[in-house]
């Protein structure tokens, strides 16, 4: 795949992202995508090998941005001494706004992600679990602290958080009555507190 620093990648990728949440991943054509982005097949063949080349790029710039979001706040907290509460708040609240940002791609990401090939599924999960172990890393530092529940599996307590978060498409409007900010600010307060030991 070519360098992404173009803007007719970023046109292809929006193309993609708005046809893949409206149409699905799999009745939508290589040719739809491009008469949307106003480019050739052969530019979009430049950029993305393939079809899957593109909806992994999908999701590969969701999760980078979410996982330096996160590898940022807790390094600022860290340099900081920041109390775990704090740190874990600031997390939380990211990664909905985040999501709330880029509810178009999560809604491709749940819809299609059975789609990918193997190998890039397995980079998926694996780029996942590994949000997720750092995540998972700040519950434990609250626990060894005496702040956070310990008589619930640390897994458990990392879905309890995540479940909100996947379903954001499902249920999230942004021409409801609350804005993305309050509802992030609002369910990261109902997790730390369902948290507290």
């Amino acid at each position: 795949m070519a360098t992404r620093d173009s803007g007719v990648a970023d046109a292809i990728t929006r193309a993609a992202v708005d046809l893949f949440a409206t149409r699905g991943y799999e009745t939508t054509s290589v040719q739809q995508i491009v008469e949307a982005a106003g480019v050739t097949k052969g530019a979009m063949y430049h950029y993305f090998a393939s079809k899957d080349d593109l909806l992994f790029g999908i999701y590969d710039e969701l999760l980078t941005l979410q996982k330096n979001h996160l590898d940022e706040i807790v390094a600022r907290g860290v340099a900081s001494d920041a109390d775990v509460d704090d740190t874990l708040l600031t997390v939380c609240i990211d990664v909905v706004q985040t999501s709330i940002d880029h509810r178009l791609e999560g809604t491709v990401f749940f819809r299609s992600a059975h789609l990918l090939s193997v190998d890039r599924r397995d980079e998926v999960t694996r780029r996942r679990r590994a949000y997720h172990d750092a995540f998972a890393a700040l519950l434990e530092r609250g626990q060894a602290e005496g702040r956070y529940r310990t008589d619930i599996p640390i897994a458990l307590l990392v879905a309890h958080f995540f479940s909100d978060v996947h379903y954001l498409t499902q249920w999230y409007s942004p021409t409801g009555a609350e804005s993305g900010d309050l509802v992030a600010a609002q369910l990261a307060d109902l997790y730390l507190t369902s948290l507290r030991a």
